[in-house]
């Protein structure tokens, strides 16, 4: 088999598999504290609450960043599909307002289930998980 022919076929079956994937593998949900007003929001608001640059909702309450570790395969999934960054440019603007002291540093979490219960008992709390289980005391927020 020529070179050519074997990288289609390797082409091939990536694509193939990324299709086949279960979409819970897939997608990230923008997860906020339910007492927050808003329901919808652009890629750059979600950018802008992520990133401390906006640090009220519309309502006045102060916005709370959760986040796993920076090594987590859904932080990076999520920040560059939802956000569109890398991880370590967030790391970077996080840790510029951390340092110049114009800002804090996003609260980091273990693991999804923590990240569900602390978004739903911190008002103004902003996170993400694969996907909002039933019954989960969270807000989706859909990005657009």
């Amino acid at each position: 088999m020529h070179w050519w022919r074997q990288c289609a076929t390797a082409a091939s079956v990536l694509l193939l598999a990324q299709l086949s994937a279960p979409p819970a593998l897939l997608a990230q949900e923008v997860i906020v504290h339910p007492g927050v007003g808003v329901t919808t929001i652009t890629t750059n608001e979600a950018r802008l609450y992520l990133t401390l640059r906006l640090k009220t909702w519309p309502n006045g309450v102060p916005v709370k960043v959760f986040v796993l570790p920076d090594g987590d395969p859904l932080h990076r999934r999520f920040s560059n599909t939802v956000l569109g960054l890398f991880p370590y440019q967030l790391r970077r603007v996080w840790d510029r307002q951390l340092f110049s002291g114009t800002g804090q540093a996003p609260t980091a979490v273990a693991s999804e289930a923590e990240m569900l219960w602390r978004v739903a008992s911190t008002p103004g709390a902003i996170g993400y998980v694969e996907s909002v289980p039933a019954g989960a005391s969270v807000r989706p927020l859909e990005v657009r």
